[in-house]
């Protein structure tokens, strides 16, 4: 792990569906599928936090996130252009295991799809994506070719099935099952799996510090209260609670 931010120069930063930006940043850069960088597209104080933002692919010398914006900090790196410098803190956190066999499952809920490009192309194994929007699907060409099938939901049903992404799922047509997105979404996934495969959980809860240091990104787990920035963000399904 690195242990201070490092200036990234940007490539590009470009919004790929509303309000989401893929931005990809030269540098020598490392990391597993399922770890973050903290990011900080600013030197005053104020935003006082850096954002967490998960690895979306990482080779030949660039990094690749995906990011949604939603406050004054990813609005603040959305205005950012080509040759801006970006400082990152990282790869931080537990990344999902990749050492697998067998036919996988990735389950993905809107910005959740952000990890699961380097996941696929790490695992070169047969693998699935399913993945939930709330309108338009976005990403999908890029990692279109690192997987054998898509199956897309949305919400309202502009593309692929109405409905939640965890409906066109049956959990006993894979060897192993990993998921990133919103808490209600893993939830379902959760229940669905429990004692039939094994599941992978990538959390995206808020964090500060992002080194396990503040202790304000905890989640209950069967060892007691861990760190999503420290202990996860990826863990396994058997041994989280999500309320």
């Amino acid at each position: 792990m690195k242990s201070s931010y490092k200036d990234g120069i940007i490539e590009s930063n470009i919004e790929i569906s509303e309000n989401i930006y893929e931005i990809i940043l030269n540098g020598d850069f490392q990391g597993f599928p399922g770890q973050f960088y903290m990011i900080r597209g600013w030197e005053a104080l104020d935003p006082f936090l850096s954002r967490p933002i998960s690895i979306a692919d990482l080779n030949n010398g660039k990094i690749t996130f995906l990011y949604e914006v939603k406050g004054r900090g990813t609005h603040i790196i959305s205005k950012l252009k080509k040759g801006d410098k970006l400082s990152i803190l990282g790869p931080l956190g537990n990344g999902f295991n990749i050492n697998t066999k067998g036919k996988i499952a990735l389950i993905s809920g809107g910005i959740g799809i952000a990890p699961m490009l380097y996941l696929a192309k790490s695992l070169n194994i047969n693998v699935d994506l399913y993945c939930g929007f709330r309108d338009k699907p976005y990403f999908l060409e890029t990692i279109g070719q690192y997987v054998d099938n898509i199956f897309v939901a949305t919400d309202n049903g502009v593309e692929g099935h109405k409905g939640f992404v965890t409906e066109l799922f049956n959990p006993m047509e894979y060897d192993l099952v990993y998921t990133c997105g919103p808490t209600p979404m893993m939830k379902v996934v959760m229940n669905i799996c429990k004692g039939k495969v094994p599941l992978y959980i990538s959390m995206e809860n808020r964090m500060a510090c992002g080194i396990g240091a503040c202790l304000g990104c905890t989640v209950e787990t069967i060892r007691g209260i861990e760190r999503v920035c420290k202990e996860g963000p990826v863990f396994k399904g058997e041994e989280i609670t999500i309320d």
